[in-house]
């Protein structure tokens, strides 16, 4: 997202949230022993560097000089594996606060896969921990979502001594594993810019996903005090229906005053919610996007009113403000609804806010230096 000035990173330290906080971080520390590892930056473990540069190349980018990023990390076109990155990336983790971290996930055998033990032995010695987001590696990758969860548990939780994994607490001091699933719930079908409609590829199922949801809890009853599984959907009845403890929303084009709404929402269907803290969005373009593909160039956000003139020193300044006061109102908007006593979240001890994110440098909105 907007970084101002060359050689600065305006994200490194959130600007105060103005006005009175609903519920002050030290009752929140009261309930929850363990606060920090409830801020999880959303991690992105799929970056190489060279001869290959993968996914700093996306969107046929060139690097070095040509990333595929409006911003340059500080660390330059790093590799994700590369151990002295790892150790000043958790350092920098540390420093903010965070507690923990929500690996971006493709499935067994992946690249992001192979770096999992690299990164919790960097993570475990700055007391880091280590959660999952589970990514749609295969258009039927519902089928196979219990028996990733319990590989998981196995290779980085069981194999390690648990050394690393995130196993949360709730207020009540019961603890369990924690994955969040993106593009889980989605639509059967989708009509595109021509009024065609076709089958959604990833489409699952809910009642597959009940199956799987429910295969997971059966597999791991007795092991933990609990298991919460979230999905990244609006739709709380199909969140219920496929078996989900609730709701975790990347969606960085959400305005932070619509947490509210969604978090009522999600607590009269008897589901907990998660909405995250984020700079807002600014994604790289599509270069080689054909004449009547439906391709839309992604907006700037939050909002900026007129388009920001990126050649002028002021107008970047403009846009790096706009980051900050989203950044405050989100973090805001979503203490106020997790501390809200008539809302789930509370009355089940549960609070949990990703941080979106730490170094997902194509959309445009890490907290990474740069």
């Amino acid at each position: 997202m907007a970084a101002g000035c060359a050689g600065t990173n305006v994200r490194a330290t959130p600007p105060p949230v103005g006005g009175p906080t609903p519920a002050p971080l030290p009752s929140l520390a009261r309930r929850f022993s363990d606060l920090r590892r409830h801020f999880i930056f959303d991690f992105y473990p799929w970056y190489t560097g060279p001869p290959g540069y993968v996914h700093w190349d996306y969107l046929d980018r060139h690097p070095p000089l040509d990333l595929s990023s409006n911003y340059v990390p500080r660390l330059g076109p790093y590799d994700s594996r590369d151990r002295a990155v790892l150790e000043q990336q958790a350092r920098w983790i540390a420093d903010s606060g965070a507690g923990a971290i929500a690996l971006s996930w493709w499935g067994p055998g992946d690249p992001t896969d192979a770096a999992v033990h690299d990164i919790m032995d960097v993570m475990a010695a700055h007391d880091i921990k280590v959660t999952f987001c589970q990514e749609p590696y295969r258009n039927d990758r519902g089928r196979f979502f219990a028996r990733d969860i319990l590989y998981l548990l196995r290779e980085y939780g069981s194999k390690r001594g648990f050394d690393a994994l995130l196993l949360l607490k709730d207020a009540a001091g019961r603890e369990g594993p924690l994955f969040k699933g993106f593009s889980c719930i989605l639509p059967e079908t989708s009509t595109d810019c021509h009024g065609v409609t076709r089958p959604v590829a990833g489409f699952t199922p809910d009642g597959l996903w009940r199956e799987q949801t429910d295969a997971v809890r059966e597999a791991l009853r007795g092991e933990f005090d609990h298991v919460v599984l979230l999905a990244d959907s609006l739709i709380m009845d199909r969140a219920v229906q496929s078996g989900f403890d609730g709701i975790a929303i990347f969606d960085n084009y959400m305005d932070p005053e619509r947490y509210a709404g969604y978090a009522a929402g999600a607590s009269a269907a008897g589901l907990v919610f998660s909405f995250n803290i984020n700079p807002g969005f600014d994604s790289i373009l599509d270069r080689d996007a054909l004449p009547g593909s439906c391709y839309t160039p992604p907006a700037f956000a939050p909002p900026a009113g007129t388009a920001i003139d990126w050649t002028r020193a002021e107008e970047r300044e403009r846009a790096a403000l706009l980051s900050q006061k989203r950044i405050a109102a989100a973090f805001a908007a979503t203490l106020r609804v997790q501390t809200d006593p008539a809302l789930s979240n509370f009355a089940r001890g549960f609070f949990l806010v990703y941080i979106n994110s730490f170094n997902e440098w194509h959309e445009g909105h890490a907290f990474e230096p740069m």
